[in-house]
């Protein structure tokens, strides 16, 4: 095996079986651009893949997340959902130690990390590209799931119901990390939760969603505004698409955020929250009368992910200078939490 954690020789053996060309696999290499899933660009007979795969060490349920990724990727492969194209999947972890899948690579760049020159010089694309994400988000929440064949992707019966719920036991689960000072340090927490089940709309449109949709996990053109994919579908499901929006206006900066903790630089131009929800709602027909709602629970959801990192750094098993840093990343989404409750009312 080469250090980028994949067999070639059974990959290309497999390769062969697949009828994906053949000879040898050269140039394979680690790309960036995830904590924890492994990429590996490669080259066979002239044609350039991706390879994805969990870790070896691996998470759980590593193997299922990777079958489930192909299998949307499958799905929309004929729609206009910018995505990085699937090639072929192997969901059987006996080939190179895990499930894995072949896709198209993808040529652009992520705003988070840089920006060529022609995005960083101009604020009228910057401005497009805060309404190409926006745009993206409502292709793939206007897809027929069932005539995708995504009918049983997920459980929507009580779907809003179960997230508060869900996330107030894994924040409980935190308390068996011994030093974990507890969750009074996060403020509002109880009263965001109740919050929540107290105002949970009560019916909505099942549609296919990403799950961790912001600006992190979108691929631009390098020669326009367009999103050339989104990537990281490893928490795709079918569920309520509007809580893709909700999670993206929760992690979108506000004119209040210090400069120097901005995501993008530069950040002018890049459209305001009320301008994507404007750009959003012109192309739905979803109800978006309750998007407070969905935007507080992003940032209950994302602040008690945050927060474990924090639990676990406190036990000793995590590094503690990356725990501090998220635990101040959870606060500050309770108390935009708290500010959108207190603006609201």
């Amino acid at each position: 095996m080469s250090d980028t954690g994949v067999d070639e020789v059974r990959l290309a053996a497999w390769m062969d079986g697949e009828g994906l060309a053949s000879g040898p696999i050269e140039g394979a290499a680690r790309l960036s651009g995830g904590t924890q899933n492994i990429l590996v660009r490669f080259s066979r007979a002239g044609r350039s893949y991706v390879l994805r795969r969990p870790p070896a060490t691996t998470i759980a349920n590593g193997d299922e997340t990777m079958r489930r990724e192909a299998r949307v990727l499958a799905a929309i492969a004929h729609t206009d959902v910018p995505h990085a194209r699937l090639i072929a999947a192997c969901g059987d972890p006996a080939v190179i130690g895990a499930a894995f899948y072949l896709m198209e690579p993808v040529e652009g760049f992520n705003p988070t990390v840089a920006m060529p020159e022609l995005h960083s010089g101009d604020r009228e694309i910057r401005r497009q590209m805060g309404l190409e994400l926006v745009d993206a988000i409502g292709k793939l929440g206007r897809l027929d799931a069932v005539a995708l064949g995504l009918g049983d992707f997920g459980k929507t019966e009580d779907f809003l119901v179960r997230q508060p719920q869900r996330w107030k036991r894994q924040l409980d689960g935190y308390a068996t990390f011994n030093g974990w000072p507890g969750p009074d340090q996060l403020p509002g927490v109880d009263a965001v939760g109740a919050w929540l089940n107290q105002n949970c709309p009560s019916s909505f449109t099942p549609g296919i969603m990403h799950g961790d949709y912001h600006l992190a996990n979108v691929m631009y053109r390098n020669d326009g505004p367009q999103i050339a994919a989104i990537v990281d579908w490893e928490l795709a499901t079918l569920g309520d698409p509007l809580i893709d929006l909700g999670w993206l206006l929760a992690t979108w900066p506000d004119l209040g955020l210090d400069p120097a903790k901005l995501p993008v630089k530069p950040w002018d131009g890049f459209p305001t929250a009320d301008t994507l929800v404007e750009r959003y709602s012109q192309s739905t027909p979803r109800d978006l009368s309750q998007l407070l709602w969905y935007k507080v629970l992003a940032c209950y959801k994302l602040a008690i992910l945050l927060e474990g990192t924090h639990a676990r750094a406190a036990a000793g098993k995590a590094d503690v200078a990356t725990g501090r840093m998220l635990h101040d990343q959870a606060v500050f989404l309770f108390r935009r939490a708290q500010q959108w409750l207190e603006t609201d009312s």
